[in-house]
């Protein structure tokens, strides 16, 4: 990658991540925020009252990683996240393909952008006890997203929004194959749903990236089971306190 390509995605991500304009945190009741902490930030361990991702640095370092993997090796198939929240994480995605002058490719996001959806805990009892749905900070529109996109002068016909909760949008998902595929619905549900859609989708050589894994229980045991019932043994790699991946062969 040529120096002005990597001084771009750099400067892009510590613009993402608010390290390099710090701005506050919000504690768990998120009504007084508190001071910018720099070591929860590169963990991604606060919930930033500005930033439009909070995963941290070293979640948008694998991230970005992924994709220049597969643009170098060829690997066909667009970048897709599910659950995306102010639309960080998509945001790098789409400006790695303006870094390497990928015109090919696209960036899908599902989200239902209204929050997460109360449990469906007849289907779904391992996210009996989930209470994600009640976080209002957690549902970001479709419009607020948009205008992120628009402020790093990234949102182009290349990215592709798809409204609405999962159960309703992954099983006729118009994607047809997928390189990247990164998953950060946080709940059981979310997270099998994505997989059993998704997953086949990815073509070989691709990466599934994780976001919750080590923070969620229920998350990791949708990824555990799915695994499992599907005979996948690629090693899944950790990436920091929480997120995981692994690449397909």
């Amino acid at each position: 990658m040529n120096p002005s390509a990597a001084l771009y995605l750099r400067l892009l991500k510590r613009c993402l991540v608010r390290d390099i304009f710090p701005d506050g945190r919000y504690s768990g009741n998120r009504e007084q925020p508190l001071p910018f902490d720099p070591s929860l930030r590169e963990e991604g361990k606060d919930w930033p009252t500005e930033a439009v991702t909070m995963v941290g640095m070293k979640r948008l370092d694998n991230l970005e990683n992924c994709c220049r993997n597969v643009i170098a090796a060829g690997v066909p198939g667009d970048f897709v996240e599910t659950g995306v929240w102010r639309g960080g994480c998509s945001i790098l995605m789409r400006g790695v393909l303006k870094a390497f002058e990928d015109p090919t490719r696209c960036v899908w996001l599902f989200d239902s952008f209204q929050g997460l959806p109360k449990p469906d805990s007849d289907k779904f009892p391992e996210d009996r006890d989930d209470s994600h749905w009640v976080h209002a900070y957690l549902g970001v529109s479709e419009e607020a997203v948009r205008n992120n996109f628009r402020n790093y002068e990234l949102l182009d016909d290349n990215v592709r929004f798809v409204r609405g909760w999962f159960r309703d949008t992954l099983p006729a998902a118009p994607v047809q194959q997928i390189s990247v595929l990164r998953l950060d619905g946080d709940m059981y549900e979310s997270t099998w749903l994505a997989l059993t859609c998704l997953y086949p989708k990815i073509s070989s050589g691709g990466f599934a990236i994780i976001d919750d894994y080590g923070a969620l229980p229920n998350c990791r045991a949708a990824v555990e089971g799915f695994r499992k019932e599907n005979n996948i043994d690629e090693p899944v790699n950790p990436v920091d306190w929480t997120g995981v991946y692994w690449q397909k062969r």
